[in-house]
């Protein structure tokens, strides 16, 4: 099948000679004059390549037009090879459009075999693109049935594996689990993974939230009670570990529930069995019991705040979670997580994080831990007006504000004045260069790791004179 090539110029001679010569070499061609109809035919019809004028209105010679619909195409599919045309030779206007997505910049009249060639190295770009999605969809239909159970367990780090390979290891038992983790830091999400991958997946999973129930109403809510067993039980009720009868019940902030409760809740975790409120028969109930708080329990039995005999009994298997400050790595993938999902309820287009954004929040120690990193993205996309979030769009504490713009103003003016293209240079080519000695020279990694597209960390390999990125 003979690949599809798009064609935007308001010249009819250019249009007709580069459609005979395209043809000649087995292309299908299909040509335009009027860019305000592209958008829609590339929504009806598909093209390998689109080639763009840049300039459409008489007179007009800075590009600014190209530079729009380059955008615009861009928008509709990020995917989309774009080569730029235009009689009017300029370096600068070429670095725009590379940099704004442009595959290659081509000068009119062209030469045919560069035309042919900027073609061709486009077809094979399109290719490449195409060949890492089918494996990267092959690669999400992998992992996505062995991370299914792990939900929004989100990270890269050793902490997080070795969490995720924990939770594997003690799912399939039927034992009380005791899961110990800061505020903030997941502890439900680890309780509904391990339930999701033990052999009561398809059972029930309640939470209860310990420290949030009245005392009068304790028994009640776990028990459940019978009709006119106390004033405003007008109806039977089951409780909260019949309700989970099959599955799992998951007993959030433990920690808190006091001692007079704690002998109560003692008797069914140890017979599994107990009486509604008003009843005289027993209950039976089969449910795994799985625990969570973020106060030191086992303090807490020397001190006498909690039953030893409880705390042994829910203390069967112990999981730690560790806060975000010992996990930094995971700070931008969680970031950016939160940031898609927030972009996406409020509308907006918000793609990225800025890399001194960036910064800021890894210096952070994120006493709320992930709760809090996803609490400050979330106002962060609200607050943000354009497509990055800056560091002024995030609310942090007095200090770490204060920190980053005391780091952000090291960097003083002379008396005698400075040439900012050129200190831009300098530092763009410093952090080029440890991107590449961070990555071992690999392009893909460092452009990935600068956040800019693998063409661009290309172009400016070849502007500071970068050959060799093995010896970085």
């Amino acid at each position: 099948m003979s690949h599809k090539i798009l064609i935007i110029d308001d010249d009819h001679d250019i249009l007709l000679t580069a459609r005979m010569f395209l043809e000649q070499l087995e292309f299908d061609v299909t040509v335009m004059s009027d860019p305000a109809q592209v958008l829609t035919r590339l929504s009806k019809e598909h093209f390998d390549v689109v080639l763009l004028d840049m300039n459409f209105q008489r007179g007009l010679t800075e590009g600014v037009e190209g530079l729009q619909w380059l955008e615009r195409i861009r928008q509709h599919d990020s995917e989309m090879v774009v080569i730029l045309m235009t009689a009017f030779g300029d370096v600068e206007l070429a670095v725009k459009g590379i940099r704004a997505g442009a595959f290659d910049f081509i000068l009119k009249p062209w030469q045919n075999a560069k035309l042919h060639a900027s073609i061709l190295s486009a077809l094979k770009l399109k290719h490449t693109h195409q060949e890492k999605e089918k494996y990267r969809n092959v690669a999400r239909t992998l992992e996505g049935d062995v991370e299914l159970p792990f939900m929004h367990i989100l990270g890269e780090s050793d902490a997080i594996k070795k969490l995720k390979e924990n939770i594997r290891i003690i799912a399939p038992t039927d034992a009380s689990v005791l899961i110990l983790g800061e505020n903030g830091t997941g502890k439900e999400l680890v309780a509904r993974s391990i339930h999701r991958l033990s052999s009561r997946e398809e059972g029930s999973f309640i939470g209860v939230d310990m420290g949030a129930i009245p005392e009068t109403l304790f028994e009640s809510e776990l028990f459940g009670h019978q009709k006119g067993s106390f004033t405003g039980a007008v109806t039977d009720k089951i409780g909260l570990f019949e309700a989970a009868h099959g599955g799992t019940i998951f007993l959030d902030e433990i920690g808190d529930l006091p001692l007079s409760l704690q002998v109560k809740l003692l008797r069914i975790v140890q017979e599994k069995s107990f009486k509604p409120v008003g009843g005289t028969q027993e209950v039976s109930v089969d449910v795994r019991i799985i625990s969570a708080t973020n106060i030191n329990l086992e303090e807490n039995v020397i001190n006498g705040e909690f039953r030893e005999d409880l705390f042994y009994r829910l203390n069967v298997i112990q999981i730690r979670i560790p806060p975000l400050r010992e996990r930094k790595m995971d700070i931008p993938i969680l970031a950016q997580h939160f940031l898609g999902k927030y972009s996406q309820e409020s509308g907006k287009e918000i793609r990225t994080i800025s890399s001194y954004a960036l910064k800021v929040l890894l210096d952070y120690s994120f006493p709320g831990n992930v709760r809090e990193l996803e609490n400050i993205v979330e106002r962060s996309v609200a607050l943000e007006t354009s497509n990055i979030i800056l560091p002024e769009s995030l609310t942090l504490s007095r200090y770490k504000k204060e920190k980053h713009k005391s780091e952000v103003a090291d960097t003083d003016i002379p008396p005698e004045g400075i040439n900012l293209e050129e200190e831009v240079g300098k530092l763009e080519k410093h952090l080029l260069r440890k991107a590449l000695k961070r990555t071992n020279g690999e392009m893909k990694k460092a452009a990935q790791l600068l956040n800019i597209p693998y063409r661009s960390i290309r172009y400016r390999l070849e502007k500071y004179g970068i050959k060799d990125t093995r010896i970085l």
